[in-house]
């Protein structure tokens, strides 16, 4: 199917990502564990997209978070302007000085090397855009208003809180309303649905999602998990993967939900930290 896109002219951004930021901090060659000094930078699964919109194509890109009003949170803001993408829709949230009431995400990376693997340790609970709920973002505005050609957001974001997955349904809704495009990237991670009622809960909210979804994401098991597909003559483990029992299983998606225009994935096969194997 063709993607009909709001007309530019007509429209403030091209692209709009709902998600959280977090401060990441980069220990370059070394280990988490034993380093002394990280470089930091801005990162998010959603937010990732508009800022590489913004750098590879130059769209005019931005997004839509909340973030604790403190130190930490006005250099993620310098950053995420550094990367070029708008920060008028951020909502600026009040602080303890200590964390209790919000703070901001943050995560910590560490690069892998030959068969030893990447190492990643979030820091992202009770964050200021966990707690945002739908009424902190006013989409009639942002979708009505301003004009938005496309609005990316994804699984990451909305399994972070009950009010996350509230509002990544009410944006969807508000976008399809004045004719947005709207990509979701399933991205499944259990252990961050655990805490909001697990593999359940991530399925209730994809399923509503994937309703108002125009382009979807995800891999073998994104499309199994979150929106209870089968794989024929696959193991449960996912270890083999049926390429033919794949295909047919993502034409099902795309019976099952006709506004999908389009459905993209990507297979991965890891050799080493260094070399991957990658089809789409």
């Amino acid at each position: 199917m063709k993607l009909e896109l709001r007309p530019k002219e007509e429209c403030k951004y091209d692209m709009l990502s709902l998600g959280e930021v977090m401060l990441r901090f980069d220990p370059g060659e070394g280990r988490i564990r034993t380093a002394r000094h990280f470089q930091v930078w801005e990162g998010g699964g959603e937010y990732n997209v508009a800022r590489a919109l913004h750098k590879c194509f130059g769209m005019n890109t931005g997004i839509i978070t909340a973030i604790a009003d403190n130190e930490i949170g006005r250099l993620i803001k310098d950053l995420i302007e550094q990367g070029g993408v708008d920060t008028e829709l951020i909502s600026f949230k009040k602080t303890d000085g200590i964390g209790k009431l919000c703070r901001n995400g943050l995560n910590f990376t560490e690069r892998g090397f030959g068969i030893r693997g990447a190492v990643n340790c979030s820091d992202r609970a009770n964050t200021a855009i966990s707690q945002a709920t739908a009424e902190d973002f006013d989409f009639e505005y942002i979708f009505g208003e301003l004009g938005v050609r496309w609005l990316h957001t994804g699984g990451i974001y909305a399994a972070l809180s009950e009010q996350s997955c509230e509002t990544v349904i009410a944006a969807c809704k508000a976008a399809k309303k004045y004719g947005t495009i709207v990509s979701y990237d399933l991205n499944y991670r259990p252990s961050m649905w655990s805490a909001i009622g697990g593999l359940a809960k991530a399925q209730e909210v994809n399923k509503e999602v994937a309703k108002y979804v125009d382009v979807m994401i995800g891999n073998e098991e994104d499309f199994t998990a979150c929106l209870g597909f089968k794989i024929e003559g696959n193991d449960e483990n996912l270890k083999e993967l049926n390429l033919d029992g794949y295909k047919k299983m993502i034409g099902e998606a795309a019976k099952t939900y006709p506004n999908f225009k389009a459905v993209a994935t990507t297979l991965r096969t890891v050799r080493t930290a260094t070399v991957n194997d990658w089809k789409a």
